[in-house]
């Protein structure tokens, strides 16, 4: 059936519930938006466990400051496993990003391109001329005709801009804008666009001074996602202690009805006397509160590692970065 309506199918990105822990993923904007001069970052997420078929994701990313020419480059790294029919995407990206600012203000803006491929296993494939009415499933094979091309490779685009004033923070990221072609049937299906906005605000909550990474901290964030009809809101707060923070997360399908409830906890490990050296841990799990319900599906999980090491200085201007907000 997905072959015969191909025509209409439109494709949806998956999201992160640690989207602050897969900063090159939500906006290419932020790859060199903090304090050492290079960072590496993985995230892995299963969805939905309990639902036969898999539903896999992994970005992998570094990016590394160049203080001479006010701006970073970065690489980042897509996979994802879908279904019973394991639909497969991988993308690898370059990015680069160019940051303009005074002390308390930062502006950045980010580019990204890369290429994706996307395959299917035809033959995990199931229909109806392989099915008896008593006996179910017989194997053997099918008649029905294999697709034109289950091997596909397409460049991908994408921009992003980051504004950090204060102790406030606003973003923005447009993702598939060049609307690369990734059908399997040969009749043109194009990727819709990924529209990704973000707010944090950081407030101290034992002392004055917003830039000590040894205070304690209230952070509001939200994150709206939009591609082509599919929608996402995430609204919560984080509590950060030193290297301690711990989340709760609220997330509607953009329309008010509920999505998922999410809870997650990072430590930050320091790992020599410059606090800007660290490995970063996260897990976080999404209990579902949509028609699926949380019985049938088992929940979400993700599980997230970084390094960050290095000391660089930044073209005559000091304030907070992107990772200050998490």
């Amino acid at each position: 059936m997905l072959f015969m309506i191909s025509g209409g199918v439109k494709a949806q990105d998956h999201i992160y519930s640690q989207f602050f822990n897969a900063p090159a993923y939500l906006n290419p904007a932020l790859s060199g938006e903090f304090r050492g001069s290079f960072r590496a970052n993985m995230i892995y997420r299963n969805q939905w466990s309990s639902i036969a078929g898999d539903l896999n994701y992994m970005t992998t990313s570094v990016d590394y400051k160049l203080p001479s020419f006010g701006g970073a480059v970065g690489l980042m790294f897509n996979s994802s496993s879908e279904g019973t029919a394991y639909l497969k995407k991988n993308n690898i990206a370059g990015i680069y990003s160019y940051s303009v600012g005074t002390d308390g203000f930062t502006a950045s803006f980010g580019l990204q391109a890369g290429i994706t491929n996307r395959k299917l296993d035809f033959s995990r494939l199931v229909f109806s001329d392989q099915l008896d009415a008593r006996l179910g499933f017989e194997g053997g094979a099918s008649a029905a005709e294999s697709p034109f091309n289950d091997n596909k490779y397409y460049f991908d685009a994408g921009t992003g801009v980051n504004l950090v004033f204060g102790t406030a923070m606003l973003g923005g990221s447009l993702m598939h804008i060049n609307k690369p072609d990734e059908s399997f049937t040969g009749s043109r299906v194009y990727t819709p666009m990924r529209l990704a906005v973000h707010a944090s605000y950081r407030h101290a909550l034992d002392r004055a001074d917003p830039y000590d990474d040894d205070g304690t901290y209230l952070i509001p964030s939200v994150v709206y996602y939009r591609q082509a009809e599919a929608a996402s809101l995430s609204a919560g707060v984080q509590f950060k202690y030193r290297g301690v923070n711990a989340g709760a997360w609220y997330r509607s399908n953009g329309k008010g009805q509920s999505d998922s409830f999410v809870v997650s906890l990072i430590f930050d490990i320091f790992t020599s006397g410059y606090k800007n050296q660290k490995v970063r841990l996260g897990v976080s799990h999404d209990a579902t509160a949509n028609k699926l319900n949380y019985s049938n599906t088992s929940g979400t999980s993700e599980l997230s590692v970084g390094f960050e090491t290095g000391e660089a200085h930044d073209r005559g201007y000091q304030g907070l970065k992107c990772y200050d907000f998490y």
